[in-house]
């Protein structure tokens, strides 16, 4: 059941709040993440915090203001989180993204599909974690992208006007926990993909947790069936054209900005473990003493804060976080102001953020793959990052969150669709999430 929390409102209370709940997860998510089990209590700190219902959109109307924050704050705060757990970072993140879904799929009118109430304002008065995928899976094709998986979701008309939904499909955060689905689903027969909004405790809602996961494991991915579940008209939040050229230029920024959200937890998880590392080097002891004695030695190692090698390594890890943010920075910026310019926004507008996002996703995902790989080499024989020793232990949660995280991006496509509209003006893959 669902609770509902008093949240914040100005920067410096969520400020704290955030930097306390990153705190709170640091202290123990290497025994989590070994434990791997479902979310249950990370959603639960996520709720005491308040953050599921703080962070909704602001009006996508020029000059207009929702009840809660706007895109870059809901990235800095899934950013911070990540730093300390990816997990409970990119479980945030999707919900966030998730939230938006309805504002996306209204018309310029400002009214809702269906006559249903804006998802976002729904979601914080009702306190309701989501989870899901507001856009159709490829035809035949399974959750990691393997042809000849299956159908995906399908909706069958009833004699009331409503749907059934069936099929089965796999999702990145939640399954298990989450208070609402969304998904996106294809009519049989004929017609416009549609968003519907799914009560998990229906009968014929079957979720099924994802297993020896590399990483992330503590995100509550898996996959759920779905068997003749009702979906009335008042829970159908909006079409998708199924012609791409046929989408509202605003209405294309919605799977930008969950991969932006993404992109800020794989910028979180490099600058966690960043962190981590360099106090595990700092926390090197020189031997003296009682030790020096035992060891037969009355020389003092040299401190490993001046190995010049150390020193050059951690400049360049350094830099690379620092430029990752720059990119992830300057793409926040932008969206945001697209977001902002609402139904207005153009074509060519559009375009531009797909590049920038895209090419923060790029620059983001090869830094933290690096230096992930690279802090394990970095405190190999610190005393620190033996485990028990308080300093780092369990660092290697860092690259295989990593890894996990980035795995779901094409890179190459990225760059060639950067490269195709910088070379020729094109830009019509530019908004896909995959």
């Amino acid at each position: 059941m669902s609770t509902q929390q008093t949240t914040p409102r100005d920067d410096t209370l969520w400020r704290r709040v955030v930097r306390e709940l990153a705190d709170d997860l640091a202290v123990d998510a290497h025994a989590r993440d070994r434990a791997g089990k479902a979310p249950f209590d990370e959603v639960e700190r996520l709720r005491e915090a308040g953050l599921p219902a703080f962070l909704t959109a602001a009006d996508p109307a020029p000059g207009g203001a929702g009840p809660g924050a706007d895109l870059r704050t809901a990235c800095s705060a899934v950013r911070e989180l990540s730093a300390a757990d990816g997990s409970v970072g990119e479980i945030l993140a999707h919900h966030y993204a998730l939230s938006w879904t309805s504002r996306f799929l209204t018309g310029p009118d400002g009214r809702a599909a269906e006559s249903f109430p804006r998802l976002d304002a729904r979601t914080a008065a009702e306190g309701w974690l989501l989870a899901g995928a507001a856009e159709p899976a490829p035809p035949d094709a399974g959750p990691d992208g393997e042809p000849g998986a299956g159908p995906g979701l399908t909706l069958t008309r009833t004699g009331r006007g409503g749907w059934l939904l069936d099929g089965r499909r796999a999702f990145d955060s939640a399954v298990a926990v989450a208070d609402r689905l969304v998904v996106a689903a294809r009519p049989a027969g004929t017609g416009d993909p549609l968003v519907v909004l799914v009560d998990p405790a229906h009968p014929g809602v079957f979720a099924e947790a994802a297993a020896d996961r590399v990483g992330q494991r503590l995100t509550g991915a898996g996959t759920v069936a779905f068997d003749h579940v009702p979906v009335p008209r008042a829970r159908v939040l909006g079409t998708l054209p199924a012609d791409e050229h046929s989408v509202a230029p605003f209405t294309a920024l919605a799977p930008l900005v969950l991969r932006l959200l993404l992109v800020h937890v794989a910028l979180g998880i490099a600058e966690g473990a960043l962190a981590e590392a360099r106090d595990v080097n700092r926390a090197v002891v020189p031997e003296s003493g009682a030790a020096a004695r035992e060891t037969g030695s009355a020389a003092v190692p040299p401190d490993r804060g001046d190995d010049p090698y150390l020193l050059l390594s951690y400049g360049e890890l350094a830099t690379a976080a620092h430029t990752a943010a720059a990119v992830a920075e300057r793409a926040t910026d932008a969206l945001s102001r697209g977001l902002r310019a609402g139904w207005a926004l153009g074509a060519e507008d559009r375009a531009d953020l797909a590049v920038l996002v895209a090419a923060a996703e790029t620059v983001t995902g090869r830094a933290a793959v690096r230096l992930t790989t690279r802090i394990l080499e970095l405190v190999e024989g610190a005393p620190a990052a033996a485990p028990g020793a308080g300093g780092g232990p369990g660092l290697d949660r860092f690259w295989r969150d990593a890894r996990a995280l980035t795995a779901r991006t094409r890179p190459a496509h990225r760059l060639r669709d950067i490269g195709d509209h910088y070379l020729n003006g094109t830009h019509a893959r530019l908004a896909r999430s995959a």
